[in-house]
């Protein structure tokens, strides 16, 4: 492990995927190159990752999301260094992180961001690996389904409102047993998050009117995958969703 540490902290810069969030003025996409899932099986099994990633970009995406699991997603981590050679945008590795071996696997590949999710780790793990994504810095992007996993994301990582830099909290409103999506979830949960930190909704944004629902609900940027890869026309799909919310939010 002495030796992963060493290589995570000798890797090059990253881009500053939350603060690509939070200098955007409106509604920020977090564009995610997707080939399948379990739920729909597959999406777009033979997209170019590169030509995907960079209208993505073109289309004004703030931050890049890549699956990296290859059982249940059909991506890899060349997938993620092509997209993100490609756009210049900064990136988040969609994996389950399950060790600090991951962490430091996400920041060595060339990742900007670790996904973190509550429901998978208990509270010792979700603030171990979150001090380790900082460490060799990392954004961190944790994920909730209610507002009992908030709380516990907030006290394992010992979130405070003045404190927020480097951890985001995204709602997925996607059922990790079942699948279904309950597209209010994100609007029930939000108030639990404090003011100030970046709020992420994931899962169930099918076009520009559920995207205009978010932000007006206080998401500062929404993640969107299968929409997107499915579109027929991602750069247009991704300026869609941008152009549904007003501009000059703050943060």
């Amino acid at each position: 492990m002495d030796e992963l540490f060493a290589a995570a902290a000798d890797a090059p810069p990253t881009r500053g995927f939350l603060s690509a969030i939070r200098s955007d003025p409106g509604l920020a996409v977090i564009a995610e190159v997707k080939r399948r899932s379990p739920s729909k099986g597959a999406l777009a099994e033979d997209l170019d990752p590169a030509v995907v990633a960079a209208a993505y970009r073109d289309g004004g995406a703030a931050c890049l999301s890549v699956l990296t699991d290859e059982d249940f997603f059909g991506g890899s981590v060349e997938d993620l260094a092509t997209a993100r050679r490609a756009s210049g945008l900064p990136v988040l590795r969609k994996d389950f992180t399950v060790s600090e071996r991951d962490v430091l696997d996400a920041r060595i590949m060339g990742a900007d961001c670790v996904l973190l999710i509550a429901a998978a780790l208990d509270d010792d793990e979700l603030a171990s690996f979150a001090a380790v994504a900082v460490d060799v810095g990392l954004d961190v992007l944790v994920e909730v389904h209610d507002e009992a996993e908030v709380a516990r994301a907030l006290v394992a990582v010992e979130l405070r409102e003045d404190s927020g830099t480097g951890v985001a909290i995204g709602v997925n409103q996607r059922d990790l047993v079942t699948f279904r999506v309950d597209s209010q979830r994100a609007v029930r949960v939000v108030d639990a998050i404090p003011a100030g930190f970046v709020r992420v909704g994931e899962s169930g944004v099918s076009g520009p009117d559920d995207a205009a629902a978010l932000h007006a609900a206080g998401y500062d940027a929404v993640l969107v995958g299968e929409h997107l890869v499915t579109s027929g026309d991602p750069s247009a799909s991704v300026a869609a969703l941008r152009s549904a919310a007003p501009v000059n939010r703050g943060l």
